[in-house]
C-alpha cells in the first residue's frame, strides 16, 4: 500500500503543467475587429463626411456673403460723403477700413487688369529719381513696386509707411513732388478738393495721373462728360496729356501741371461723379 502511494507521489512530480492553448488569433486581433466594425457601413461613413463639407461649404458661402454686404455698405458710404466724414467714420471703427480693402481686393480679382500695374509700367520707363504722392494708395502696392520715393496716403492704415490723413489735407510741401496719383481713389463728394491738393504738391510740368471705373465717365449711363472733366481739371492749372478709354474696364487720364500758375479765381464748375457701385454676385 505504501509502495503504491510512492508511486503516485513520483508520477506526481514527473506530470508536467497543462500548457493553455494559444489563441489562433494574432494579439491585434481585437484592433482588426474594431476596424473591420467600423468599415462596414462606409455609406454612413460617406454620408457624414459629405453632410460636413456641404455644412462648411455653405458656411464659408454665408461668411462671404455677409464679407460682401459689409463692402458694398462702406463703398457705398465712401462715394457719397465728403473726405473728412470718412475719415471720421473710419476713426470710429479702424476695423471697417480693413473690411473695406478686403472686400476692394476680391473684387480687384475679377478684372482681367489692373489700372496700378499701367501705373507701375509708366512709372518704371521713367526716371526712378521723380517722387511720386500716391492718393488713396490702399495696400500701397505702388510702392512696394517702384524704386522711386513714394508718400503713400490713405485715410487709415496699419501699414507705418502709409501717411493717414484727409486726402484734402495733407502734411506734404508745396511743389514737392513729381507725380500725383489717383488710381481708383475719387471717392467722395469733394473730390475737386484732392485734385486741388495734388496740383498744390505737385512741382511746374509735374505730372498727375488718374485712373477710374469707365462707367464715371459714360455720360449715356449717367456718368460724367470727360471733356467737361478734363476741362475743369486745365482751368485749375493742367494740360491734358492723354486720354486712354482703350480697357473696357477702366480710364486712364494724364495731365500735366503747366509752368505758369495764373491766379484768376475763377470758380471752376466740377462735374459730379457718380458712386461706383458694386453689384452682389
Amino acid at each position: 500500500m505504501k509502495e503504491e502511494q510512492s508511486r503516485k507521489r513520483r508520477r506526481g512530480k514527473n506530470k508536467k503543467p497543462q500548457k493553455t492553448q494559444p489563441s489562433l488569433l494574432p494579439k491585434h486581433s481585437t484592433k482588426l475587429h474594431k476596424k473591420t466594425h467600423q468599415q462596414k457601413n462606409p455609406a454612413h461613413q460617406s454620408s457624414s463626411s459629405s453632410s460636413s463639407l456641404k455644412s462648411s461649404s455653405f458656411l464659408d458661402k454665408m461668411k462671404a456673403r455677409l464679407a460682401g454686404g459689409h463692402f458694398r455698405m462702406i463703398n457705398e458710404k465712401l462715394y457719397t460723403c465728403t473726405g473728412k466724414e470718412a475719415l471720421d467714420y473710419f476713426k470710429e471703427d479702424p476695423e471697417l477700413f480693413d473690411m473695406y480693402h478686403t472686400g476692394y481686393q476680391e473684387q480687384m480679382s475679377h478684372w482681367p487688369e489692373l489700372p496700378v500695374n499701367i501705373i507701375i509700367k509708366w512709372l518704371k520707363e521713367r526716371s526712378s529719381s521723380l517722387i511720386v504722392a500716391d492718393f488713396g494708395c490702399g495696400d500701397a502696392r505702388l510702392a512696394k513696386n517702384v524704386k522711386n520715393k513714394v508718400f503713400s496716403i490713405d485715410l487709415v492704415s496699419n501699414d507705418p509707411s502709409v501717411i493717414s490723413c484727409d486726402m484734402a489735407n495733407t502734411p506734404l510741401r508745396p511743389s514737392s513732388v513729381d507725380v500725383a496719383v489717383f488710381c481708383l481713389s475719387l471717392m467722395g463728394t469733394n473730390y475737386a478738393s484732392y485734385l486741388k491738393e495734388a496740383c498744390r504738391v505737385l512741382k511746374p510740368s509735374g505730372w498727375l495721373l488718374i485712373a477710374e471705373v469707365k462707367s464715371r465717365f459714360d455720360p449715356n449711363n449717367g456718368g460724367a462728360d470727360p471733356n467737361m472733366f478734363s476741362k475743369a481739371v486745365c482751368e485749375m492749372g493742367f494740360t491734358s496729356a492723354l486720354k486712354d478709354f482703350s480697357n473696357k474696364m477702366f480710364v486712364l487720364l494724364y495731365f500735366k501741371k503747366k509752368e505758369n500758375q495764373s491766379s484768376h479765381g475763377r470758380e471752376i464748375e466740377w462735374p459730379e461723379l457718380k458712386p461706383c457701385i458694386y453689384k452682389r454676385r
